[in-house]
């Protein structure tokens, strides 16, 4: 890490160019990552990087640099080329250590578990993923472990150190049946914040059959209907739906610009009052969880919409100046080569009291859809296309056949009031989001939900 005086000196060389506001973000992470199919490696990296990012803020305008050679020479000398001086600021508040949430549960440092030991027991989860079904024909897994050790101070007084260890596997099951053709394949991508003693845990098998089991039942999949239709998603990475279709509308970077479609909203009612939407950044163990954010402010629970009244956004610093109000711990960036920004950390709306069978019941004809496999929005306009992953459509209040070729589409403005119904069984999932300040770990949950009607994109049958 580098010398608190180190730092303190690049802090005071910020304000002696009218900065008000500098700050620094170091990190030092170790990663591995291998690719299995069926019992073979593919693909094996092992490796560490360091780098160095300074922020510094004249009102609203700011200026980012980043270096992976944190040498005083290089460091300063970046800074006297980019950093031009801006008036007089030479105030600043003395280092203060800010203590982190309590969010890694640690108990093997990732390097201290050897490559093989790893990889036997991704074999061993695929192969148990494989051996439920003859119908199974192929097994994959990507694994990645992290450690991420960052070291956060600014002029206005915090200094913090926190390190971040996570560990995730994505497994692919694919499936085939020569009555039917083609080859279905199904995902599973467990993960959380702890070192690799999370691959000892039994989880990760029943999750490759879990994978496996999908990729069977989607076998004979016929193509989606189109129209616009009741549609019910359930537990768990459905709420991936929630986290695009009004999540990234929420996020300052949107919100702070007038470029979101809840700009000024707050205080409103935008969605069903069974609606109750929640960004935690500071659940232990959780993939998408940090101990601070980027910025060196603790992670909390924020209640995004509550009973569909709009409450708040996510800030990181800059935006929450621009709209005069207090960041909320959600600034993040992928690495030191990024410049913070507001994301979400884990997003999920909140258990309700309906019955899922109560759900089912309600529907003559319309889609179950089980997961999503992507999705994308433009927060400006709400628009949102989601590709459904496991989908059946369902009929009389029955799930009947698997279907391919799902799109949902829509605006969160026109969705969110049309959600009547929430179960109360609930699961957090893990993935990742993309983007303006790179790709990172996030946790999306909900309990099942009906939405009334949605438009459907697929095929005519």
């Amino acid at each position: 890490m580098l010398a608190e005086s180190y730092i303190e000196k690049i802090l005071d060389y910020a304000v002696s160019r009218g900065a008000d506001y500098g700050e620094v973000f170091f990190e030092d992470t170790e990663r591995t990552k291998l690719t299995l199919m069926d019992s073979q490696v593919l693909r094996c990296a092992c490796g560490r990087e360091s780098g160095i990012g300074i922020r510094v803020f004249w009102g609203l305008e700011s200026e980012y640099l980043y270096s992976a050679d944190v040498n005083e020479k290089r460091v300063f000398g970046l800074m006297k080329e980019r950093l031009g001086k801006r008036g007089v600021f030479d105030k600043r508040t003395p280092l203060s250590r800010i203590v982190p949430n309590c969010i890694t549960m640690l108990e093997t440092v990732p390097r201290d578990m050897g490559l093989k030991r790893k990889i036997d027991y991704l074999k061993a989860a695929v192969a148990a993923g494989k051996s439920g079904d003859s119908r199974i024909v192929q097994g994959r897994a990507c694994y990645v472990d992290e450690d991420q050790r960052v070291q956060i101070a600014n002029t206005e007084g915090v200094y913090a150190q926190d390190r971040r260890v996570r560990c995730r596997i994505r497994f692919m099951m694919a499936a085939e049946d020569e009555r039917f053709g083609g080859r279905q394949i199904c995902y599973e991508g467990p993960g959380a914040m702890m070192g690799p003693e999370y691959l000892e845990s039994g989880r990760i098998e029943d999750r490759a059959r879990s994978a496996a089991r999908s990729a069977v039942n989607m076998l004979g999949a016929r193509p989606c209907p189109v129209g616009r239709m009741p549609v019910i998603i359930a537990e768990g990475f459905g709420g991936l739906f929630f986290h695009e279709a009004c999540g990234h509308s929420l996020e300052g970077s949107s919100v702070a610009n007038g470029c979101s479609e809840f700009a000024g909203k707050a205080g409103e009612q935008i969605a069903s009052e069974k609606v109750t939407l929640v960004d935690d950044g500071s659940i232990a163990g959780e993939w998408g969880s940090l101990g601070i954010d980027d910025e060196g402010v603790l992670t909390r629970k924020n209640v995004l919409i509550e009973k569909g009244i709009l409450k708040g956004y996510m800030l990181d610093r800059l935006n929450a100046r621009r709209m005069g109000l207090e960041p909320t711990g959600s600034s993040r960036r992928e690495n030191y080569r990024f410049s913070p920004v507001s994301r979400m950390t884990n997003t999920y709306i909140v258990p309700g009291t309906d019955r899922f069978q109560d759900m089912l019941d309600s529907v003559e004809k319309g889609l179950f859809v089980m997961d999503i496999n992507a999705g994308s929005v433009d927060p400006a306009t709400g628009e949102f296309n989601f590709n459904t992953g496991e989908t059946y459509l369902i009929e009389k209040g029955r799930i009947t056949v698997p279907l391919t070729s799902a799109t949902l589409i829509g605006t969160g403005s026109e969705i969110l009031p049309k959600v009547d119904m929430v179960s109360d069984h609930f699961a957090l999932e893990q993935g990742y989001c993309y983007a303006g300040s790179g790709q990172l770990p996030i946790g999306v949950g909900q309990p099942a939900v009906r939405i009334t009607e949605m438009t459907v994109g697929g095929k005519e049958l």
